[in-house]
């Protein structure tokens, strides 16, 4: 949920957008943003930027041709719309065959972005090409798996930078892209920082779109690297084996080195602080089948992979965004966590388990401080705020998602119940 002027914001798994009036909850205006049988919902909160209600859609696993909206907040009337993959005759459509392939190619964008008012720029990562199978749209399939700094007022892309050309992982760029300011050999930079499903960790200057840097932050074996001056990855034989059809090992599978969950970064240590996987897949491509109006569009296998005991499932990662050099790391073995990193001037992290643990957590060493068990699961992001002079800090605890269905067996019994818990830090 976003709030704005008074009114309260969000998206709706039947893809529509709602205004709700922040002290009484009435409905103020409903907009249909897209139809969901074709595959659209909205899983991400709206962001409001220069006065403009931006939403993204989710779907490229149903081949939806994917797009940006911004919104009049008064009124909920569109005005503008961006598609991620470029039609026939715009700019970036020479990434795309000469076929219909652009029209489901992809690229959604339920991550919410970041916006920057001094440069007056939003930052919105997309998502994979569709069908993950590359076969049928040779080429760098622009805009998928790309960021994007955009115009709010306008939707004028600015700059764009693709971090997977001819994605064909499910490695996407939707996760969040942290504003900050950091030094870079003497210099204070403008930059976007992002730990990508691939591996990566992305240092990427706000202002023009230059990548700074790229190092690894997990264990990677589809790419050896990412080449900083043409900014693309260099795809290792490994790639090229599952290009020609072979099934291979993945690492990061497409759980990714880290999900959706976000990372924290505090500007006094310069470190980026995150819930990671540790995981890998077997996958091979297939064909992906004719295509049809809301149904999966993927051709890819995807298979459990032999997992040696003891071997962790994530991590709990503190890590230079520059070198990709971890400060600390805490390993996990039980289940990977979905939930949100929030960083802290008083030298805390707080976070969330699967199991249901709202943890304190050491900034300096990753050392647990204090953990609350709270009735269900949890896969949110905590927030702090004052109220009367006196600082709280909130969670969600409800489990479910994603993390669910890939851990099955581990969750069975575990409560469902949603609740919202709620902290004062002391006063000393």
């Amino acid at each position: 949920m976003s709030l704005y002027n008074g009114k309260v914001y969000r998206g709706t798994l039947d893809a529509h957008m709602v205004a709700l009036d922040q002290k009484t909850g009435k409905e103020v205006w409903k907009t249909k943003v897209a139809e969901w049988k074709e595959g659209f919902s909205i899983i991400g909160a709206p962001l409001v930027a220069n006065g403009v209600v931006v939403t993204g859609v989710s779907g490229a696993e149903f081949g939806i041709r994917g797009f940006l909206d911004g919104y009049d907040p008064d009124t909920g009337k569109r005005v503008w719309r961006r598609y991620t993959i470029p039609a026939p005759g715009e700019k970036g459509s020479e990434t795309w065959p000469k076929s219909e392939a652009w029209s489901r190619g992809g690229g959604s964008t339920w991550i919410t972005g970041s916006y920057d008012p001094e440069l007056d720029l939003m930052f919105w990562g997309t998502g994979n090409a569709a069908p993950w199978n590359p076969d049928s749209r040779p080429g760098d399939n622009l805009y998928t798996a790309s960021v994007l700094a955009i115009r709010p007022k306008t939707c004028e892309i600015v700059w764009h930078y693709q971090l997977v050309p001819n994605e064909m992982f499910d490695l996407d760029a939707n996760w969040e892209w942290i504003i900050a300011d950091i030094q870079h050999e003497g210099k204070t930079r403008k930059v976007v920082m992002h730990m990508s499903r691939g591996g990566f960790l992305y240092v990427v200057d706000r202002t023009n779109g230059q990548l700074i840097a790229a190092p690894a932050f997990e264990k990677v074996n589809w790419a050896s690297h990412v080449d900083l001056k043409t900014g693309r990855p260099v795809e290792t034989a490994l790639s090229k084996d599952f290009r020609a059809g072979k099934q291979i090992e993945l690492w990061p599978s497409q759980w990714g080195a880290k999900n959706w969950a976000h990372a924290a970064f505090n500007p006094e240590t310069g470190l980026l602080y995150a819930n990671t996987m540790h995981n890998s897949r077997m996958v091979r491509k297939l064909p992906p089948g004719e295509f049809k109006v809301g149904a999966r569009y993927q051709g890819f296998e995807n298979l459990p992979a032999p997992r040696e005991a003891g071997r962790p499932i994530g991590h709990r990662d503190a890590i230079n965004p520059l070198t990709g050099k971890h400060a600390w790391r805490v390993p996990v073995q039980d289940t990977p966590s979905y939930s949100a990193m929030l960083a802290t001037k008083g030298g805390l992290l707080f976070t969330g388990k699967a199991t249901g643990e709202f943890t304190a957590i050491d900034m300096d060493n990753g050392n647990e401080l204090w953990s609350f068990k709270t009735p269900s699961g949890i896969n949110a992001q905590p927030i702090t705020f004052t109220h009367k002079g006196k600082q709280y800090v909130s969670i969600q605890s409800g489990l479910g998602g994603t993390g669910v269905l890939r851990m099955g067996e581990f969750f069975q019994g575990q409560p469902r119940n949603g609740s919202v818990w709620t902290f004062a830090l002391a006063d000393d």
